[in-house]
C-alpha cells in the first residue's frame, strides 16, 4: 500500500500501459482518474477496476479539455498527488514522405500534451502545497534516431528533455518529475506499428513484431505489467530523492 491516501491522474489510461498503471496504483491504495479521449472506453475500464476509480474525458491537445480534466479529478478526489503523462501517438515514414500534418499531430499529443498537462497539474500542486509526483512516458526511441521513425523519435527525445527541465524547475516546490522509457511493448497498438513497417520495409504482417521481440536481450517483448513496478516506485516516497531522471525499462535494449 505504498500509495495509500494518494490520488492519481493518468492520461491515455483506458487501455494498454495506462490501464496497467491504473490497476497497479489501485492495488497500492491510490484513487485513480482514468483520463482518455474515448470516454466510453474509460468508463468501461473504470467499472472493471472498481471502487476508487473515475473516468474522465480528456483531449491532451485541447487546453480547455486538460483544465476540465484536472478540475474533474480534483472534484472527485480533493486533490491530485500523482500525474502520469501516458497519452501518445506513433507514426512512421521515410524522411521524404513525412508530412507537416503528421508531424503536427504527433507533436501535439506527445510533446505539447505532456507539457501542458504537466503545467496544469503542477500549478494545482504548487497552489495547494502538494509534494507531488509527475511521471512522463518517454521511450527508447527518444534515446536514438531510427530510420523510419524520425517524428516519433524526436517527440520522445523532447519528452526526455522536458522531464529534465521540468524536474529541475519544479523540485523547488517539492514536486518530483521523472520519466520511464519503455522498449518494445506488446499490445494492440503493435498491429498498427507492424503494418507501417510491413509497408515501408516490405515485410509480411507479423514479421516486424517477431523480429522486435527476438532482438530484446531479455528474450521477449515487454508487457504493460513490466512497467508498473517502476511507475509505482517513482510515484512513492521511495523516490523522493529522484529528480529529472528517465529510467529505461526495456529488457536491456538500451544501456545508459
Amino acid at each position: 500500500m505504498r500509495l495509500a491516501g494518494k490520488s492519481a491522474l493518468i492520461t491515455g489510461a483506458a487501455r494498454g500501459i495506462g490501464l496497467a498503471f491504473a490497476k497497479a496504483f489501485v492495488a497500492e491504495g491510490a484513487q485513480v482518474a482514468i483520463a482518455d479521449i474515448d470516454l466510453d472506453r474509460a468508463q468501461t475500464a473504470a467499472a472493471d477496476i472498481g471502487p476508487g476509480v473515475v473516468a474522465i474525458q480528456m483531449d491532451v491537445t485541447n487546453q480547455v479539455s486538460i483544465d476540465a480534466g484536472v478540475a474533474a479529478t480534483v472534484t472527485a478526489f480533493g486533490q491530485i498527488d500523482i500525474l502520469i503523462n501516458n497519452a501518445a501517438l506513433f507514426t512512421a515514414a521515410p524522411i521524404d514522405e513525412i508530412t507537416r500534418e503528421d508531424y503536427a499531430r504527433v507533436f501535439d499529443v506527445n510533446v505539447s500534451g505532456v507539457l501542458f498537462t504537466l503545467q496544469a497539474v503542477s500549478r494545482h500542486m504548487i497552489e495547494r502545497g502538494i509534494k507531488g509526483r509527475i511521471i512522463n512516458m518517454a521511450s527508447q526511441a527518444g534515446r536514438r534516431g531510427e530510420s523510419l521513425v524520425a517524428v516519433y523519435c524526436a517527440s520522445k527525445a523532447a519528452v526526455i528533455s522536458l522531464t529534465q527541465s521540468a524536474g529541475l524547475n519544479l523540485i523547488q516546490h517539492g514536486i518530483n518529475v521523472n520519466a520511464i522509457a519503455p522498449g518494445v511493448v506488446d499490445g494492440e497498438h503493435w498491429d498498427g506499428v507492424d503494418a507501417l513497417f510491413a509497408k515501408y520495409e516490405g515485410k509480411i504482417p507479423g514479421q516486424k513484431k517477431k523480429e522486435a521481440g527476438e532482438a530484446v536481450p531479455y528474450g521477449r517483448m515487454g508487457r504493460a505489467e513490466d512497467l508498473t513496478g517502476m511507475a509505482v516506485f517513482l510515484a512513492s516516497n521511495d523516490a523522493s530523492y529522484v529528480v529529472a531522471q528517465t529510467y529505461n525499462v526495456d529488457g536491456g535494449n538500451w544501456m545508459s
